[in-house]
């Protein structure tokens, strides 16, 4: 099973002006849950832990995750609101986030409240801002630091400097973080705000001799890249008229973790001996799944029937 950890929201679109104020559009998002249903999607049996408000949208929160087959026995309930992220979208279909989450619901795990991981756990996949605000992101941290050395542990930063405005904070947790994950996925952008004096190629090997095994980094239009102790693999995005790009990354993360599955590679020692074509498989496969979501309104994951 994998079990995904993080926050869940509604993204919020502005729409056109009406005489009266502004038409929105809001869908389903966060990206934990964003990954967690991308996982059921493409047939992996995903679980999500987070805790969800009892207000009406966390209550269409739960019924999105059930409606796609996600496992919702580790889903907490609070009377604190949900997390709304207002989403505009520039000519070139990139989102800009204004996340409104103060107390929200998504931010209560404790220690004390923590369900335990179910015995069939294989993947912990952990992410997003949920790991750098409190009291969940301490709690999180010290799940990934317990469970390591009894399931593989992967990890997306995904960077809202709009949530924590701290870059030094942000670049604490994710070097912790990435000394307890096996798998570290990370976009390009997000490397340029952590570590602006350093590029990719600089980033990964130091990430991979602080404990993680393989470091990918997604790099929008142009590409994707790949390393591992003894292996490095680029290969190039998926060519696609672009609607937005909301989600795309967790889809990408989605992917990565269903073909390392595909191919009996979720251990951490199977990922250090991953070669240069299984890396370049891995990418082209992750690319095609994101490329699917870019063409379509808002994280609208592909199914496992869309890809080979």
């Amino acid at each position: 099973m994998f079990v995904v950890c993080g926050e869940a929201l509604m993204d919020v679109y502005m729409g056109e002006s009406t005489p009266t104020g502004l038409r929105f559009d809001a869908r389903i998002g966060g990206s934990p849950l964003n990954v967690a249903q991308g996982l059921a999607r493409l047939a992996r049996p995903a679980a999500f832990l987070s805790t969800l408000s009892t207000d009406a949208i966390g209550e269409r929160l739960l019924a999105s995750l059930v409606a796609e087959g996600v496992d919702t026995s580790l889903v907490l309930r609070s009377d604190a609101p949900s997390t709304l992220s207002v989403v505009s979208i520039d000519a070139t279909g990139v989102p800009r986030y204004d996340f409104h989450g103060n107390g929200a619901a998504d931010r209560q795990l404790t220690p004390g409240t923590l369900p335990a991981l179910p015995a069939q756990t294989r993947v912990l996949q952990l992410g997003s801002y949920a790991l750098v605000v409190e009291p969940v992101g301490s709690t999180l941290r010290a799940l990934a630091a317990s469970a390591r050395a009894r399931c593989l542990i992967a990890y997306d930063p995904n960077v809202r400097l709009n949530v924590e405005p701290d870059i030094d904070r942000w670049r604490q947790v994710v070097e912790d973080m990435v000394s307890l994950a096996h798998l570290v996925k990370v976009s390009e952008e997000d490397l340029a705000l952590l570590y602006p004096d350093e590029s990719p190629e600089q980033v990964a090997p130091r990430w991979l001799k602080r404990g993680a095994a393989l470091v990918v980094v997604t790099r929008g239009g142009a590409g994707s890249s790949a390393w591992t102790a003894n292996a490095h693999a680029k290969a190039p995005s998926k060519p696609v008229k672009v609607i937005d790009t909301v989600g795309a990354g967790d889809t990408f993360q989605a992917a990565l973790l269903t073909w390392l599955d595909d191919h009996d590679a979720l251990a951490p020692a199977a990922l250090t001996t991953l070669a240069d074509g299984q890396l370049d498989a891995l990418l082209r496969f992750a690319a095609q799944a994101a490329a699917i979501t870019c063409s379509r309104r808002g994280a609208d994951m592909p199914r496992r029937c869309e890809l080979p």
